[in-house]
């Protein structure tokens, strides 16, 4: 090979790895806030689980939607 060819070749050598780099920081970038939506997301359905769980709890310890045989009967019997 030739210098010139040579240096054409690192040339286009050095531009791959360029691109690469490139390539690679941006899926980083993109890793990066894939795992901050999840992470989000988590706390979000942890958030609406608990919220549930009380609604759940108030619902059950309500006279009204307990045990439907402690319930007074309706106004029309």
């Amino acid at each position: 090979m030739t210098p010139e060819q040579l240096e054409m070749r690192l040339a286009e050598l050095e531009t791959r790895v360029a691109f690469q780099e490139h390539a690679l920081g941006e899926l980083s970038d993109a890793l990066a806030m894939a795992r901050d939506d999840e992470a989000r997301t988590a706390l979000l359905l942890h958030r609406a689980l608990e919220e549930l769980k009380a609604i759940r709890s108030t619902l059950s310890a309500s006279p009204v939607t307990g045990d439907a045989s402690l319930e007074p009967p309706p106004p029309h019997y």
